[in-house]
């Protein structure tokens, strides 16, 4: 897991505790409510259900990512992958062509914007994204959000 630091932003256990207890609004698209083992996160997710099917009491990993590239450029590689980077920068694409990424790790991958950040307490915060319109709050401890930026690019990865 220490190659994907970099690029890594959140990365817990999630357990659901509901999934559309306020009611179902599409067909396909569930609500889920979940709570973390390892940071006390709570997470509310949108979530495509056909594609990744889950239910109450299910526990699922969830990462949150600034890339689907596994590591960043450290130290000398940095000035050397210089004129790689664009190659790198295209990690996954629809005509399955470029590099493997954390995506090949995970069942079900996202792409969104953080939109907003809520300070509840001095302590706990909220961070908001929307992927497409599915969107996600997660509140809990801002030490274990401090490298999600708001108005940056994020991934979201999810697996069983």
């Amino acid at each position: 897991m220490a190659a994907n630091a970099s690029t890594l932003v959140f990365d817990d256990i999630f357990t659901i505790n509901a999934i559309d207890k306020e009611g179902k609004k599409f067909d396909r698209v569930s609500r889920l409510y979940a709570h973390s083992k390892n940071y006390d996160m709570d997470l509310t997710l949108d979530y495509n259900n056909e594609l990744f099917p889950l239910k109450n009491d299910d526990s699922f990993a969830m990462a949150l990512a600034s890339s689907l590239s596994r590591g960043g450029p450290q130290g000398a590689a940095a000035a050397e992958s210089a004129a790689d980077e664009d190659k790198d920068r295209d990690v996954w694409r629809p005509d399955g062509t470029g590099r493997r990424g954390l995506e090949e790790d995970y069942d079900y991958v996202m792409y969104g914007k953080v939109y907003k950040f809520d300070s509840g307490t001095s302590e706990i915060v909220t961070a908001y994204a929307s992927f497409g319109g599915l969107l996600l709050s997660l509140t809990g401890s801002y030490r274990h959000m401090t490298s999600i930026v708001l108005g940056e690019p994020i991934y979201l990865l999810m697996r069983r």
